[in-house]
């Protein structure tokens, strides 16, 4: 098995895009609605969360990369719908699942583990595509 890293690479900086577009721009005041967090108080611990969401979508786009590898061998095909499955499955079974249990036991509202959730989705999926087309 062997990793494209360039399209890892590049999911990673796909999934820093979507979270600026998703955070920055297109639900900036539902997301603090929502959480309460204010732009200030998101600007205060913004370096040390991008680090951070950069480690995580790297993170990300090599477990995507792994898994579309190992459908790609198992079925013997580099279709993007399977790239797409794999992404739509990670994000069912390990990203909206927990996402769904946390946000349960700690009262978050249901709009928020909808905006959150919807997010990862966008993001599993970005990647996925990402991945198998470069």
């Amino acid at each position: 098995m062997e990793l494209n890293w360039l399209a890892v690479v590049i999911a990673t900086g796909v999934g820093m895009a979507v979270a600026g577009v998703w955070y920055g721009k297109v639900f900036t005041t539902l997301w603090s609605t929502v959480t309460g967090v204010t732009a200030e108080d998101s600007a205060k611990a913004s370096r040390r969360n991008m680090a951070l969401l950069v480690v995580a979508n790297g993170v990300t786009a090599v477990g995507l990369a792994a898994g579309i590898e190992v459908a790609s061998m198992a079925a013997g095909s580099e279709a993007l719908w399977l790239a797409l499955l794999v992404g739509f499955g990670a994000w069912l079974t390990f990203s909206a699942t927990t996402l769904l249990q946390h946000n349960a036991f700690e009262l978050k509202s249901a709009r928020l583990t909808a905006l959150n959730s919807a997010y990862q989705l966008v993001l599993f999926l970005g990647m996925a595509l990402t991945i198998r087309l470069v």
